[in-house]
């Protein structure tokens, strides 16, 4: 029903999208608390670099990193990236500050990091039985 109510008045041009999107999306996501200085942002817009996130997070403090996160084969962005601060305190403003903010024509969420996960190497399939020639398995015609 309120979001109906709120569409209707981006509509009519009684509200700005900017409020909704503090209002509906920030309260729930904004439900963690820091225990680290880095930030995970998403949302991020195919045209934001370094440079551009660097520049939306430094006025919250000193910034230690900010990284855009790009596909390895094409070079585009992923839409997210992270941003470090010296101290949790910085990273709490900056968290308040941008959460659900627009940058660079979109709207990005900020929540912290968590730590990278270690994923075990994949291992190779090995079938006793192979001889270096693999067959589909499935029975009857597919054609």
């Amino acid at each position: 029903m309120a979001f109906s109510s709120a569409f209707r008045g981006i509509l009519g041009g009684r509200l700005m999208p900017s409020s909704i999107f503090q209002s509906q999306f920030a309260s729930l996501r904004f439900c963690s608390t820091l225990t680290t200085s880095k930030l995970f942002i998403s949302g991020l817009s195919r045209y934001t670099s370094d440079e551009g996130l660097k520049n939306a997070f430094e006025q919250f403090g000193k910034l230690v990193e900010a990284k855009v996160i790009t596909d390895r084969a094409t070079g585009r962005s992923k839409g997210f990236g992270f941003v470090t601060y010296e101290t949790i305190e910085e990273a709490q403003k900056a968290r308040e500050g941008m959460n659900a903010k627009f940058l660079d024509g979109w709207v990005i969420f900020v929540d912290p990091a968590k730590p990278k996960e270690v994923r075990p190497p994949p291992q190779p399939e090995s079938d006793s039985t192979s001889f270096g020639i693999r067959s589909n398995k499935t029975i009857g015609w597919s054609g």
